[in-house]
C-alpha cells in the first residue's frame, strides 16, 4: 500500500509592502508590489503605490511662464503690496512722527539710515497721492505678475522702488523729504513697455501713459507750488525697463543665471552710487 504524499502547506497570503500586517491581493501597476487600500493611488490604468506616485511627480517638469516664472492664479503679490501701502498710510495718519522717521531724507541716509531708501516707497503724502499710485499698481501689476511670476515681479518692484530712491538720493537737496510708491509704479510702466515689445503687443497705450505722467511730473511744479519728485519717477522708470529687459531677453538655456546676475549687478551698482553720494555729503 502506497502512502499519500503529504499535502504542502498553502502559500502565505501576500501583504502590503508598507504594512506587512495587512493582507492584500492588489499590485501596483508600476512596480508590481502588493499594496493595501491605504497605499493605493488612482492612476490612468489601475492603482499605483505611494512611492511610484511620488517618483513620477518628481520627474514631471513644473510649468513655467515664458520668462521663467512659476504660473500663478491670483495676483497675490500685487494685492499684498496694495494692502501694505494702504496699511502704512493709515498708520501715518494715526502714529505721530512715523512719516518723519521713515521718509527719504539724504542727510539721514548719509548718517546711516539706509532703510529710508525702501521704507519711503511705502509712505504717501495725502489721499490723492496714494489713490493714484494704488490704482496704477492695480492696473499694471497683475499682468506683469502673471508674465514674470511672483519672485521676478517682487524683484522688479523692489529694484524699481530702490532705483527711484537712489536717484532721489543722488540728485535732490540733502534736506529734501521724499516719499511715495511712484518710483516703483514708474518702474512697472517701463517694464510693461519692455514686456509688451518682447511679446509683440501693441504698446502705444503704455507710451501714452508714460509720456502723460512725465509731462505731469515736470509741468505741475512749474504752474503750482506742489513738488513732484522727477528723480524718483525717472529713476524708477529707467530701473524697471532695464531689469525687465534682463528678465525677458535672457537666453532660455541660461535664463535663471542671467536673471540672477542682472539683479545682483543692479544692486551692486546702487550700492556704489549710494557710497559715492554718502562720501560727497560727508565732505
Amino acid at each position: 500500500m502506497t502512502q499519500p504524499w503529504p499535502t504542502p502547506p498553502p502559500p502565505p497570503a501576500p501583504t502590503c509592502y508598507r504594512h506587512p500586517d495587512r493582507v492584500t491581493y492588489v499590485r501596483c501597476a508600476r512596480c508590481n508590489r502588493f499594496i493595501c487600500p491605504e497605499c493605493m493611488r488612482n492612476a490612468a490604468v489601475g492603482h499605483q503605490c505611494v512611492d511610484c506616485v511620488n517618483e513620477a511627480a518628481r520627474s514631471v517638469r513644473q510649468p513655467r511662464t515664458q520668462f521663467g516664472g512659476v504660473p500663478q492664479g491670483r495676483p497675490t503679490v500685487t494685492y499684498t503690496l496694495i494692502a501694505v501701502n494702504v496699511l502704512v498710510f493709515l498708520l501715518q495718519a494715526g502714529v505721530p512722527g512715523l512719516t518723519r522717521e521713515f521718509v527719504l531724507q539724504p542727510y539721514a541716509v548719509a548718517d546711516g539710515e539706509l532703510y529710508r531708501l525702501l521704507t519711503s516707497a511705502f509712505l504717501h503724502y495725502g489721499l490723492t497721492h496714494i489713490l493714484f499710485n494704488m490704482w496704477a499698481l492695480y492696473v499694471v501689476g497683475p499682468p506683469l505678475e502673471a508674465a514674470l511670476g511672483r519672485l521676478r515681479f517682487v524683484g522688479l518692484y523692489a529694484l524699481s522702488a530702490l532705483g527711484g530712491s537712489v536717484l532721489v538720493y543722488l540728485a535732490s537737496a540733502p534736506n529734501a523729504a521724499t516719499a511715495g510708491a511712484s518710483g516703483a509704479i514708474f518702474g512697472l510702466f517701463g517694464a510693461t513697455f519692455v514686456v509688451g515689445k518682447r511679446l509683440n503687443m501693441d504698446v502705444r497705450w503704455v507710451i501714452a501713459i508714460i509720456v502723460l505722467n512725465l509731462a505731469v511730473t515736470f509741468v505741475i511744479p512749474l504752474i503750482s507750488s506742489q513738488n513732484i519728485s522727477w528723480q524718483g519717477h525717472l529713476g524708477g522708470l529707467f530701473t524697471g525697463a532695464v531689469v525687465a529687459a534682463a528678465y525677458v531677453y535672457a537666453p532660455q538655456r541660461s535664463r535663471d543665471g542671467v536673471q540672477i546676475a542682472a539683479t545682483v549687478a543692479v544692486v551692486l551698482l546702487f550700492a556704489v552710487l549710494i557710497g559715492l553720494r554718502t562720501a560727497a555729503l560727508w565732505v
